[in-house]
């Protein structure tokens, strides 16, 4: 199996001759530092891993190997007669986020590093190598783990493995990967259940130009160029298709005072057809604005300024990408003369189009949390620095951000601090100022001064609940932990669906909560609980399953037997039952009159899935159920999965000892 780093888009803006400039003090600050820059609190005596490409030790903002340096372990998997020494630049990039202690300064500085190094390029590494590092990372005694890496899709032996550091008590944070905008995009070990995920935001006010765009008061997805810069106000304008943007085309068409739509790229084989060309071609010849379309499926990042742009080229007028499917959809409504409107803006708290989304599971919330991953300028190999966008460099905020609090309370479990860091999150909104869904933004953008001054740890910190046309009532406890704090000035407040009507009420340390559905009104929704303790906000988003059709479970003994209810005739369900811990999934089929089953070998949460089958329709019920009763020695019978050519040589061996056998015993007679 190859796994595949999590990419990065790297920017280089090149300064005046001998000026250097560094940009962690943007993100840093952003994400609330201060507070507890002024308390002493810096990540002193906690160790991060980092699972990477290595580090650069020789960096002087990461300087020393061994106990008395920056990067005081870890292990070369590639050449494990070296030292873990990047040669590649991303792992001491990831570091320099976490624990550069120099001219740039990381989220906390004196952390210390345990370097791992599971790929010399950067392009790909093999899952036992991950699996390697995190079995080395929990025997060195690491207090959290960074991974910025990862695939976009499942691999159940990196989740397994990531699931053993957090029973040993580990943080665990992985970047939620680069195959934004779409959906279902996080693969593993994103996908983990107990980990925390990561998406990426911009991260300060003049590094986060975004755009919207409407054509005919219809919105689409677009993303400014590099090069483009915040307008007034917005751009209005008829629009009009202008081919590949080159001046022939705009010779036969009037574009004053037009948003001009292009294609990317040429319709001659070789040409190269620059941004910077079409956008010096269009504003020449009037245009206000101009969009780009892919000439290929997905939305893309474009650069106006870059190495291969005429001398003294400056852009004059905002640009911006979008995708394909809906770049044709744009140039094929144009009827005369569409009127469309563009504006361009700064909004730091803005999920960067190339994050991953969720979901991941029916079960759970992916990503958990968001933080800055655009346009960091971080420490980079040879002692420079670099500027470089991805999750990649979101995760690490995240995991200075735990070494902080664990410095503060080395008491709280993993769990505590994660939950911590969720529920005090600041919300993040797109272009037209609505929130971010949960599976694009998860609970928020991380704010460190806020879960600094947190008082009450509620767990769980978000949750998923299944209502049906049979069981309209869901029911939910919190568990409150008080921190040096008392349940006085205690509120809570409901952010959510309409139709339903929700209670809450506290008993001893406990949030209890009931929401009761008052409509038939089938689907996915998502909303929020917002709770107000001692002048802090804590956010609990919640995703709500309401489904037609239902699936009952029960245990006796070492089974799950399921009944399944429908209100219109069913024939046939699958039913998928998978175990939380360690995210294997088991199936099963059932018709009606006939009861289905399936064995379960372990005291933990299963997560049932019903496919039902309605008349040629297929619907979803969902239902989860704790195991605690199960004898310890229950166990699963495994299977060794031997191939066909070893299985001759082994049986081959086996008859040759036993006439070996044989004749021992002859001669023994």
């Amino acid at each position: 199996m190859i796994v595949f780093f999590v990419g990065f888009i790297l920017f280089q803006f090149l300064l005046s001759e001998n000026e250097i400039q560094t940009y962690l003090e943007r993100s840093v600050p952003y994400v609330g530092t201060e507070i507890l820059r002024i308390d002493g609190i810096d990540g002193t005596g906690i160790k991060v891993a980092v699972i990477d490409t290595g580090v650069d030790f020789n960096h002087p903002d990461l300087f020393g190997w061994g106990p008395d340096g920056k990067v005081v372990g870890g292990y070369n998997f590639i050449r494990e007669d070296e030292l873990p020494l990047d040669t590649n630049g991303h792992g001491t990039q990831v570091a320099g986020v976490i624990a550069a202690d120099g001219q740039a300064i990381g989220i906390a500085p004196k952390a210390k590093i345990l370097a791992y190094k599971v790929s010399e390029d950067g392009e790909g590494v093999s899952s036992e190598l991950i699996i390697r590092a995190i079995e080395k990372a929990i025997e060195d005694g690491a207090d959290i783990i960074n991974i910025s890496l990862g695939v976009n899709k499942t691999n159940a032996k990196i989740d397994r493995a990531v699931s053993i550091a957090l029973e040993e008590g580990i943080f665990v944070v992985t970047a939620a990967g680069n195959d934004g905008p779409g959906l279902k995009t996080i693969g593993s070990p994103g996908r983990n259940f107990g980990s925390v995920t990561v998406g990426a935001t911009y991260n300060n006010l003049t590094s986060s130009l975004v755009a919207t765009l409407e054509v005919d008061e219809k919105p689409y997805t677009v993303i400014p160029m590099v090069g483009s810069t915040k307008l007034e106000e917005p751009i209005i304008g008829k629009i009009i298709f202008g081919g590949f943007g080159k001046i022939e085309n705009l010779k036969e068409i009037d574009v004053k005072d037009a948003i001009l739509i292009v294609e990317r790229g040429s319709d001659v084989e070789g040409e190269l057809l620059y941004f910077s060309i079409k956008e010096n071609n269009a504003a020449n010849a009037g245009a206000k604005a101009m969009i780009v379309y892919n000439n290929k499926p997905g939305i893309f990042l474009g650069e106006l300024i870059h190495e291969f742009m005429e001398p003294g080229y400056k852009p004059q007028i905002p640009v911006v990408s979008v995708d394909r499917e809906e770049g044709i959809e744009i140039k094929e409504s144009i009827k005369n003369g569409n009127e469309a409107s563009m504006h361009l803006f700064y909004n730091p708290d803005f999920v960067a189009h190339f994050s991953s989304r969720g979901p991941v599971s029916p079960f759970y919330l992916k990503p958990d949390i968001v933080a800055p991953g655009a346009y960091i300028n971080s420490t980079q190999n040879n002692g420079g620095y670099n500027f470089t966008s991805g999750t990649s460099y979101a995760a690490p905020h995240v995991s200075g951000a735990a070494a902080l609090l664990l410095q503060k309370n080395p008491e709280l479990h993993h769990h505590e601090i994660k939950s911590l860091l969720l529920t005090t999150v600041e919300p993040v909104s797109d272009a037209y100022g609505k929130e971010f869904s949960v599976h694009e933004a998860g609970a928020g953008r991380l704010d460190i001064g806020n879960a600094y001054g947190a008082k009450l740890i509620i767990i769980p910190p978000n949750f998923v609940v299944n209502v049906s046309s049979d069981d309209i009532i869901a029911e939910k406890q919190f568990e409150l932990k008080l921190i040096d704090s008392t349940l006085d000035n205690f509120d809570v407040k409901f952010e959510g669906p309409e139709f339903i009507k929700f209670e809450s009420f506290l008993e001893d340390n406990a949030l209890q909560i009931k929401m009761n559905i008052v409509e038939e009104n089938f689907g996915d929704y998502e909303g929020k609980i917002i709770v107000n303790h001692d002048d802090t906000r804590y956010v609990i988003p919640f995703l709500l399953h309401y489904t037609q059709g239902s699936i009952s479970v029960n245990q006796q003994n070492q089974k799950l037997f399921f009944d399944i209810y429908h209100p219109e005739e069913w024939s046939f369900a699958k039913i998928s039952v998978t175990n939380s811990k360690d995210g294997r999934t088991d199936t099963t089929t059932a018709v009606p009159n006939r009861n289905a089953s399936i064995e379960i070998y372990e005291n933990v949460e299963y997560w049932i899935d019903a496919k039902i089958r309605v008349e040629g329709n297929t619907t979803n019920a969902f239902n989860t159920i704790v195991i605690s009763s199960l004898p310890e020695n229950s166990h699963r019978s495994e299977i060794i999965d031997i191939p066909e050519k070893q299985i001759g040589i082994i049986a081959g061996i086996v008859i040759i000892i036993g006439i070996i056998g044989l004749i021992k015993r002859k001669q023994s007679m």
